[in-house]
């Protein structure tokens, strides 16, 4: 027991350091970093019923959107699980997220996870031709993990997540390797689970390609020389949206009515101010779940508001177990975003 403990305690303290590392991020002038990341799709919350819930996920992560939120949470996902996510974004933005697990008995978890976006293409234009060349580019991410997460005790769960990062945009290009890591503890309270996960913690992306090239004269004050050198610009680097959450969750007792979970997120992103996620479900007869949230609270200029969702959970043929989940968002002058995620398990 003394040595399990001793374990947990380790993970916790890890995941605090590292926390520490985005904290500081933000920086102590009070001044938002808002836009000053690359790869900003990583942020865009994952699965409809943590949306549903104002994304106040990260002590729940019960399903296989806890490998984007916290990956401690598949370690308690037996059997097979399948999420297909779609995200219907402003701007005629649209994402796609795609998880699968597997149990491994007392072994753990294995997961696997992908993310890409779904955006049409766009005309080339410049200066001059304002209306457009007759060119057209594209803009696509995309971010690809592999999951595992294990029940150090029947109450702590630890679980990381490695992941490969991609954009384009035309014909240029950048990549990044990152890991995102979690914990969960169900508390001596009844019905209290807490978690922590900071994600995104990785390498910095800088875009390469041709559209980056020049021709460049080394020595324009003489003459004789090749005026014309094909070079390429160097561009910047830039950090990935480094996040640090912690949150909790409650089971309400509200006896044969059905059940009731509420939570609350604390989260402290590199590029943006702090905020506080909440939200809650209800489940009537393990059928049909409602929910609803705040997500971003006392973030400074957020344009993130309420969210809501509903779910229908259907057992088909024995174990299988098929759920539908929808979940909109408010996003004031942005309008919203939706959401609709399909999942298989047994």
């Amino acid at each position: 027991m003394r040595t399990s403990m001793k374990k947990i305690s380790l993970v916790v303290l890890a995941l605090i350091l590292l926390g520490d590392h985005s904290l500081l991020a933000q920086g102590s002038s009070g001044v938002s970093k808002r836009g000053t990341s690359a790869a900003p799709f990583l942020s865009i919350a994952q699965g409809a019923r943590a949306l549903g819930i104002g994304g106040a996920f990260v002590a729940i992560a019960d399903d296989p959107s806890a490998m984007y939120w916290n990956p401690s949470g598949i370690a308690d996902l037996q059997g097979f699980n399948l999420m297909v996510d779609h995200t219907y974004w402003f701007a005629d933005i649209q994402y796609n997220f795609v998880g699968a697990t597997i149990g491994l008995g007392s072994y753990g978890a294995l997961g696997i996870n992908l993310t890409a976006s779904d955006i049409d293409q766009m005309n080339v234009t410049t200066i001059d031709q304002q209306d457009g060349t007759g060119e057209v580019f594209t803009v696509s991410d995309l971010a690809v993990g592999l999951t595992y997460g294990l029940k150090l005790t029947d109450k702590f769960s630890i679980g990381f997540n490695p992941k490969f990062v991609y954009q384009k945009i035309w014909k240029m290009s950048a990549s990044a390797v990152a890991l995102d890591l979690g914990v969960k503890y169900a508390t001596p309270f009844e019905g209290v689970t807490l978690g922590m996960s900071i994600t995104n913690f990785g390498t910095k992306m800088q875009m390469a390609g041709n559209n980056a090239l020049v021709l460049y004269n080394s020595d324009p004050g003489n003459t004789g020389h090749n005026t014309r050198v094909p070079a390429h610009l160097a561009m910047e680097e830039w950090e990935l949206p480094l996040n640090f959450r912690v949150g909790i969750a409650y089971d309400v007792p509200v006896g044969a009515l059905g059940k009731m979970k509420l939570a609350l997120d604390a989260s402290h992103p590199s590029d943006n101010y702090e905020s506080i996620n909440v939200g809650g479900e209800y489940v009537f007869d393990d059928f049909v779940y409602v929910r609803g949230g705040m997500k971003s609270l006392f973030q400074k200029d957020t344009e993130e508001s309420f969210t809501a969702g509903l779910g229908i959970k259907q057992f088909v043929v024995g174990n299988l177990q098929f759920m539908v989940d929808y979940s909109y968002q408010d996003l004031k002058r942005l309008r919203n975003a939706q959401k609709i995620t399909l999942g298989i398990a047994f």
